[in-house]
């Protein structure tokens, strides 16, 4: 949009007006009109367009949509501590290349393993985009997850730092990938007490404002068919189940705690 210049009559009791010349008014066919598009980029426009009938008409260029800053990806180095460890061999896993599709190969049972030094690590790998360090942090998540799930209630302080991270890339593939391990996260104690889900809820300052954000990012098809459904990639739609897992599994301040950071929310 147009920057307006700084008025400093507007902090003092001197007001300075000058008069504008014709040429300063808006002229038909310039502005924003209301709309979040941005005016046509043309040359100077001529006092009055009828002397120049000559003048050979150009083509009109489309008006190019702006991109809000609060939607645009942030900077994701690949600096991750799962990188870091992985490289240097530090980590009780590899690629097991499959027929049908790859797994991890443990070389330590998960049940021995050290979660609160382990499943931050792999905590912090779910924002690399690269391979094999993306399929192989996100599968150990799911991994240690589902296996240690009695293991994972005391980590959960260490584990906030990594996910507000991974969220703040406003990478669309990053957030979804840490959707879902979210929602595998508070339902991995489920047959227990539910108390993962609970005590996320002093964390959800941390967790909800992106989510927020992105609420309303839906997939407008009007009549079409989503052939790729399956994948459980519509940002919005995956935004309000992780909410709802949130609530179901969140004890009874969880709704009120989604609804103070998400207002859009219904329960």
């Amino acid at each position: 949009l147009p920057v307006r210049p700084i008025d400093v009559g507007a902090f003092s009791f001197n007001k300075k007006t000058e008069r504008l010349t014709p040429k300063e008014f808006m002229k038909k066919g310039t502005g924003a009109g209301g709309t979040l598009n941005l005016p046509k980029k043309k040359g100077v426009p001529l006092d009055f367009p009828d002397e120049n009938p000559s003048a050979s008409p150009k083509k009109k260029s489309k008006a190019k949509k702006i991109e809000f800053s609060a939607f645009s990806v942030r900077p994701n180095p690949p600096n991750t501590e799962f990188r870091r460890f992985y490289e240097r061999g530090d980590l009780p896993v590899q690629i097991d290349h499959g027929a049908v599709h790859n797994r991890i190969a443990w070389k330590v049972a998960i049940d021995q393993l050290d979660f609160h030094h382990y499943l931050p690590i792999f905590f912090d790998g779910l924002r690399e985009v690269e391979e094999p360090y993306a399929f192989l942090s996100e599968q150990g998540v799911y991994d240690m997850i589902q296996l240690g799930s009695n293991k994972v209630l005391p980590v959960i302080p260490q584990l906030i730092i990594p996910i507000k991270t991974a969220l703040n890339t406003r990478n669309r593939l990053v957030i979804v990938k840490v959707l879902k391990v979210l929602q595998s996260l508070v339902k991995c104690d489920q047959e227990e007490q539910s108390l993962v889900g609970q005590a996320l809820v002093p964390y959800y300052r941390q967790i909800l404002p992106v989510l927020n954000i992105f609420i309303r990012q839906n997939d407008n098809l009007g009549d079409g068919i989503d052939y790729g459904q399956k994948e459980r990639g519509n940002l919005g739609e995956l935004i309000m189940e992780t909410l709802e897992e949130f609530e179901m599994h969140g004890g009874e301040d969880a709704f009120i705690n989604i609804k103070y950071l998400v207002p859009v929310y219904q329960s």
